[in-house]
């Protein structure tokens, strides 16, 4: 089992389209409230990732049960991707549960303590009194995409995001603004735009899988109670995972929140960067998962060997991607910032953030394309070590950078440096790490 450079991009091209969609709802919520008002803005990138560190832990798992099901069907047992599909969808609306009810206790409990603004504050409860409501939809998600990604039957992810992305920017146009008789609802109305977008992604998931997929084959939608040994083994891949990338947030969320403090200029700023780094980073995450999945397609073979091979190979091809468009944002920076505000003393303020963010994907490329690598051979707790390992610095950094010194915002950005290199040394692992007999 050999992939070529066009088979990877087949596999990869759709997971792109449907990350670079899913984007699109960050991007169109930042361009909205951008225009709404800066405490809007800034409130929206701390409700944003504080969101995302409670959906970590249900995308981690996913991973983990993406992974069960790239071997399961490199090793061409299929039927036994369904019970891991079914068994992850029972757990992670569980689990969407249990966080929904936690977030409504504790969220305005833990970020009234952390958010220094009033107008900060209350601009981001309104925010997240929405959208925790999406648990709920993009937990089921989640384990739709790791079947797809693991199955490399990944064209389905693009028209689903495409749905998805157009459902989003209609309805942050109408609930944002106020159009067609509804009220402006400013804030509030993103975060709701963004869950009911989600349950559209995940009513085309079901029907799409019901209509068109040959689900006896992989044994879907098949309900015999809850199989606690599969979840078991399902968690014993996953859990390290769902740690780590709750962890890998929650050091985003403590920068954010460092920024916020200050001031609502420098939060603005770290906002737009954020949602530009992320469009880049979509080609990063697409070839890194693209990634993780053939490697763990290569192992469930017997064909080790190659996983090296793949591994630079792939840094190559999303080099050729990366770069480019990091160039063309380098040169002309305030054509792109003003997607996202008309405020021209906003947009200068940003200029310096943005080149040093963009300088850090010479090293996120191949640290992150390793780095999935690991998840992929199997050894989720050795890619959770790396992490804390590296957040732990990356958090030092912060306290000691942006907490103590209050240096400008571009300079906070150089945390990014601090955290590539530390994920970097996944590398070593996978040149040299005891990966190749793990047996999942």
């Amino acid at each position: 089992m050999q992939f070529s450079n066009k088979q990877i991009l087949q596999i990869t091209y759709p997971v792109l389209i449907s990350l670079l969609m899913e984007h699109l709802i960050g991007l169109t919520d930042t361009a909205y409230l951008g225009r709404v008002g800066e405490v809007e803005l800034g409130a929206s990138a701390l409700a944003g990732v504080y969101y995302l560190v409670i959906y970590m832990l249900g995308f981690g798992f996913s991973v983990g049960a993406q992974v069960l099901i790239a071997r399961r069907n490199g090793e061409q047992d299929y039927l036994k991707i369904g019970p891991v599909f079914t068994q992850g969808m029972l757990f992670l609306l569980l689990l969407a549960a249990v966080l929904f009810t936690l977030s409504n206790f504790y969220s305005p409990i833990l970020l009234r303590h952390l958010i220094g603004s009033e107008d900060v504050y209350l601009a981001t409860m309104k925010y997240i009194d929405w959208r925790v409501y999406g648990f709920f939809f993009s937990f089921t998600a989640v384990m739709f995409r790791a079947f797809y990604v693991g199955t490399t039957h990944t064209k389905i992810l693009t028209a689903n995001s495409v749905v998805m992305v157009l459902t989003n920017v209609v309805l942050n146009y109408i609930l944002i603004f106020g159009k067609l008789g509804f009220p402006a609802l400013g804030i509030a109305g993103a975060a709701i735009a963004s869950s009911i977008s989600e349950a559209v992604s995940v009513l085309f998931f079901i029907i799409y899988t019901w209509k068109k997929v040959d689900y006896k084959k992989y044994g879907l939608f098949r309900y015999e109670g809850v199989d606690f040994r599969m979840l078991g083994q399902i968690l014993s891949v996953s859990v390290w995972v769902m740690i780590q990338h709750g962890i890998a947030f929650c050091g985003w969320f403590i920068f954010f929140i460092a920024v916020e403090h200050l001031g609502e200029r420098p939060l603005a700023v770290t906002n737009i960067v954020r949602s530009i780094s992320s469009f880049l980073f979509m080609f990063v995450n697409a070839f890194a998962s693209t990634n993780s999945s053939l490697v763990s397609n290569l192992i469930g073979a017997g064909e080790t060997e190659q996983v090296m091979k793949l591994c630079r190979r792939m840094v190559r091809i999303c080099y050729y991607f990366v770069l480019p468009i990091a160039l063309l944002f380098a040169v002309f920076p305030e054509l792109v910032l003003r997607i996202y505000t008309d405020n021209q003393e906003l947009v200068a303020a940003s200029v310096p953030s943005l080149w040093v963010m963009l300088s850090s994907y010479l090293l996120a490329v191949p640290a992150f394309i390793f780095f999935f690598s690991v998840s992929g051979t199997g050894n989720t707790r050795i890619a959770l070590i790396i992490d804390i390992v590296s957040i732990a610095v990356y958090v030092l950094y912060i306290f000691y950078i942006v907490i103590k010194m209050q240096p400008e915002i571009a300079v906070c950005w150089t945390t990014e440096y601090v955290y590539n290199i530390m994920i970097l040394s996944s590398f070593y692992y996978i040149w040299k790490g005891n990966w190749r007999n793990k047996k999942i």
